[in-house]
C-alpha cells in the first residue's frame, strides 16, 4: 500500500514539474494555429504528432525552468512547495526527465512532422529554458518582454506543423501573444513584488516601482487591443471573432485602467493576472470558431 502511494506521489511530482496548466494553454494555441493554417481538417498526422511533439517540448522547457530556478524557488511563497525545493525530486532525476522529454519531442517533430517545426520548437525551448531563465530573468527588468518571444511561438509551431511554412497570419498570432505576455506577467510581478525583490530578480515593479509598472501594463493592454483587431481588418477572421475580441478587450482594458487608477486595491493585480489567462484562451477559441464559420458560409 505504501509503495503504491509513493509511486503515485512520484508521478504527481514529475507531472507538476511539467507545469501542466501552462502547457495546456501553449498546446491549445498551437492547435488553433494548426486549424487556422488550412481551410479544412489539418490531417491526423500533423494534428496528433504535432500536438504531442510541441507539448513534450513545452513540458521539457518547464522542467528545465524548475531545475534552474530551484535555488530561488525555495525563498518564494508561490514556488517553495514545488517538488525540487522540497526535495521530492532530485535535480539529477529532473534533468534526466527534461532531457528525455526534449529528445522525444525533437524525434517526433523532425521525423514525423517536419524539420522546420522541429528547428523552431527547439529554438523556442532554448529561448525559454536557457536564454530567458538563465540570462534575461536575472539581467534586466525587460526580461519578460524579450523572453516573451519564446512563449509566443506555439501558434507558429502549430501552423508550420501543418503547412511546412511560416505564414504572415501565423506571425500575427505570435504578435498577439507576444504583446499579451508583459501585462499578463507584470500583474503577477506586482502581486509578488516583495518575493522577487527578496531573491534578487529584477522584475519591473522591483526596479522601477509599481506606479511605472501599472502604467506600462495599461500601455501594453492598449497596444494589445489594437493588435487583436488586426485579424479582422486583414480578413483573417470575421464578425464572430471581432465581437468576442471587443468584449474581451474592453474587460481587460477595464482591469488595466483600474490597476492604474487605484493602486491601493491590492487584489486587482491577481484578478487581472487570472483574467488574462482566460482572455487568451477565449480569444484563440473565438479565432477557431470564426474560422470554421467562415468556411461554412463560403461553401
Amino acid at each position: 500500500m505504501s509503495a503504491n502511494l509513493e509511486t503515485y506521489l512520484d508521478w504527481r511530482d514529475y507531472y507538476e514539474l511539467t507545469k501542466p496548466r501552462v502547457v495546456m494553454l501553449i498546446v491549445f494555441t498551437a492547435i488553433v494555429g494548426m486549424f487556422l493554417a488550412v481551410p479544412g481538417w489539418p490531417g491526423a498526422t500533423a494534428l496528433l504528432f504535432g500536438t504531442l511533439g510541441i507539448g513534450l517540448a513545452a513540458s521539457s522547457a518547464a522542467v528545465f525552468n524548475h531545475i534552474l530556478d530551484a535555488r530561488i524557488d525555495i525563498h518564494m511563497l508561490r514556488t517553495r512547495g514545488r517538488p525540487l525545493p522540497q526535495g521530492r525530486v532530485t535535480e539529477r532525476a529532473a534533468l534526466r526527465f527534461a532531457t528525455f522529454l526534449g529528445a522525444v519531442s525533437m524525434f517526433i517533430l523532425w521525423f514525423i512532422v517536419n524539420p522546420l517545426t522541429a528547428v523552431l520548437t527547439f529554438a523556442s525551448l532554448i529561448g525559454y529554458a536557457v536564454v530567458y531563465t538563465v540570462f534575461l530573468k536575472r539581467a534586466t527588468p525587460q526580461n519578460i518582454v524579450i523572453g516573451g518571444a519564446a512563449g509566443a511561438a506555439p501558434p507558429v509551431l502549430g501552423w508550420t506543423a501543418v503547412s511546412g511554412e511560416v505564414h504572415s497570419s501565423a506571425l500575427l498570432l505570435f504578435l498577439i501573444i507576444f504583446v499579451w505576455t508583459p501585462p499578463h506577467f507584470w500583474a503577477l510581478a506586482i502581486a509578488r513584488k516583495d518575493e522577487y525583490a527578496k531573491v534578487g530578480i529584477p522584475m519591473l515593479p522591483v526596479t522601477h516601482g509599481e506606479a511605472y509598472t501599472r502604467l506600462n501594463i495599461l500601455f501594453y493592454t492598449i497596444l494589445l487591443v489594437l493588435i487583436t483587431i488586426v485579424p479582422y481588418l486583414t480578413g483573417m477572421s470575421g464578425v464572430i471573432y471581432l465581437c468576442a475580441a471587443l468584449v474581451l478587450d474592453v474587460t481587460y482594458l477595464y482591469y488595466s485602467i483600474q490597476m492604474w487608477r487605484d493602486p491601493d486595491d491590492l487584489e486587482l493585480p491577481m484578478k487581472s493576472f487570472k483574467f488574462s489567462i482566460s482572455y487568451l484562451g477565449f480569444l484563440f477559441a473565438a479565432l477557431l470558431i470564426d474560422h470554421y464559420f467562415l468556411i461554412q458560409i463560403s461553401i
